[in-house]
């Protein structure tokens, strides 16, 4: 028996696929804007995930006194204050941010309170190999809400992270974008299939 077409699921498809369409065609256009308005970065955002990125943010921090740093969620609270003490880095500069519980909430938990901030421009600083795949979710969520960023790689001598990965993720930005999900509830199901990464942080 032959299955039967849906007119409606069909243009119901269609429609939200010219939409995503038109959303991304946005993206250059907003991170052109943003480059422009604010050709220096205006802040600091650090992944969490690897404490030589908090400690390496740390000293990076001390060559722009004039930026705020948001760490998204990092190591416990008193070691990463600890870390920017002894850099000298003033602590009323330091935003912990414990939202985040993988790379795409990296960003989308942070790109509102950037807006609010009036923020176009930040160094994104995470590990080499994992930052194709920040820089991919980073170009979506930051650039459709016009925020520009600059990659500073810090050295992990890890291999790069796999495709299928950054393909991964490149497809919850994009639903994060069109729904304002970011499909986080699944993460433990696919975790079984090595598609979602577990948590690798402890909370304080």
């Amino acid at each position: 028996m032959p299955i039967k077409r849906c007119p409606k699921l069909k243009g119901f498809v269609t429609l939200s696929l010219v939409g995503l369409l038109i959303l991304l065609s946005v993206i250059p256009v907003r991170l052109a804007i943003a480059l422009h308005q604010a050709p220096e970065p205006q802040a600091i955002l650090t992944l969490g995930g690897a404490t030589e990125r908090e400690v390496f943010t740390a000293q990076f921090a001390q060559r722009y006194p004039s930026l705020d740093v948001w760490i998204s969620t990092g190591s416990p609270a008193s070691n990463i204050r600890g870390y920017f003490q002894t850099a000298g880095v003033a602590d009323d500069r330091l935003h912990l941010d414990y939202r985040a519980v993988d790379t795409v909430t990296n960003f989308t938990t942070l790109v509102s309170d950037f807006q609010q901030r009036g923020i176009q421009h930040i160094f994104l600083i995470t590990s080499d190999f994992h930052m194709p795949r920040a820089s991919v979710i980073a170009t979506v969520v930051l650039g459709s809400r016009g925020i520009a960023f600059t990659p500073v790689r810090v050295y992990s001598g890890n291999p790069r992270e796999s495709t299928l990965r950054i393909l991964r993720d490149s497809g919850r930005a994009l639903l994060w974008l069109v729904t304002g999900r970011t499909g986080a509830s699944l993460r433990n199901f696919y975790s079984l299939f090595h598609l979602f990464e577990p948590a690798r942080i402890t909370v304080s």
